[in-house]
């Protein structure tokens, strides 16, 4: 089978495997739907992959999609415990995984976290990152602390982390090329938001945030694009995960010694007009997984400073 037949054979697999959800149904036992199946001979065979925040959510959706890809897997996470659980039922499931914890806002966690994958698999093909929140707040009452960090976990923890790994993207790449070595697969895919490119009420300091991720992708892919290396963002609509279930579920995070309510007050989710929505509902986890899998993997060998916006169609 040649390389365009397995890859048609690949997506259909995908197709056939993927039920049409209800409106927020419950999301894929990832841990037991998507990693049931760990590929030898997947779109990431072979490929390295760090994913930042994938302890839970998206991030962890993504772990386990590219573990079935068939891709080697960091689990990072601010939680160790979620991370180690992930890791250890992608290794369960016939997959290879290290959870590496820790803090991506701690200017030191990014060498950690590099030297880590390095000591473990030896190489690094692809960056994901999403590992973020938000801390809500109208603009006239926004404190300094609010604004500072969105911009520190969105905007400077993936600048550190992709500066850390340029020995082992970039420098490795180039060395490929001057050695006459075909090159092999390299991806960066950040999160963005459709807050960043359209802004929200209450959200000047994440939309602000978010919006500077495009102008981050968009640089790293015309700086290290003559090495090969892609570098897209995927700009997320209203998908389920703890940022937008009911803040009165009581989720939160803790910064500084300070909890953070994350979600969105449920009146306002029951005002939500679905029918603004051309696919009429929201998304789960693993279909936003799906849009950074098509980014990180060579089915997208010729996209790169593109901002995919993975929304139903909101906003068209």
């Amino acid at each position: 089978m040649d390389i365009a037949q397995r890859r048609l054979a690949q997506i259909a697999r995908h197709l056939s495997t993927a039920p049409f959800p209800e409106i927020f149904g419950s999301l894929v036992n990832v841990h037991t739907a998507a990693t049931s199946n760990a590929s030898k001979d997947g779109l990431l065979k072979g490929q390295v992959a760090i994913i930042t925040g994938s302890g839970q959510g998206i991030g962890e959706a993504c772990a386990v999609l590219f573990a079935r890809e068939g891709a080697k897997v960091v689990v990072t996470d601010l939680d160790a415990s979620k991370a180690e659980k992930v890791a250890q039922a992608i290794n369960a499931a016939g997959g290879s995984a290290i959870a590496v914890g820790g803090d991506v806002t701690d200017e030191k966690y990014p060498d950690k976290l590099i030297q880590a994958t390095i000591k473990a698999f030896g190489k690094i093909n692809i960056i994901v990152n999403n590992a973020g929140y938000t801390w809500d707040g109208m603009l006239h009452k926004m404190t300094d602390k609010q604004w500072d960090a969105m911009l520190l976990v969105h905007n400077t923890a993936p600048f550190r982390l992709i500066r850390a790994a340029a020995p082992y993207m970039r420098d490795a790449a180039k060395k490929e090329q001057d050695e006459g070595k075909t090159p092999e697969n390299r991806a960066i895919v950040n999160v963005s938001s459709t807050s960043g490119l359209h802004g929200n009420i209450g959200q000047a300091n994440y939309a602000t945030a978010k919006l500077g991720v495009v102008g981050l992708t968009k640089t790293v892919a015309k700086e290290w694009g003559s090495f090969g290396i892609r570098c897209n963002a995927v700009a997320f609509g209203f998908i389920d995960t703890r940022l937008t279930r009911p803040k009165e579920d009581n989720a939160s995070m803790e910064v500084d010694g300070k909890k953070i309510p994350l979600g969105i007050p449920k009146a306002a989710l029951e005002k939500r007009d679905w029918n603004a929505v051309p696919l009429g509902r929201g998304g789960r986890a693993d279909e936003a997984a799906n849009s950074v899998l098509f980014l990180a993997s060579p089915l997208s060998s010729y996209v790169t400073g593109h901002t995919l916006e993975v929304t139903g169609g909101f906003g068209i």
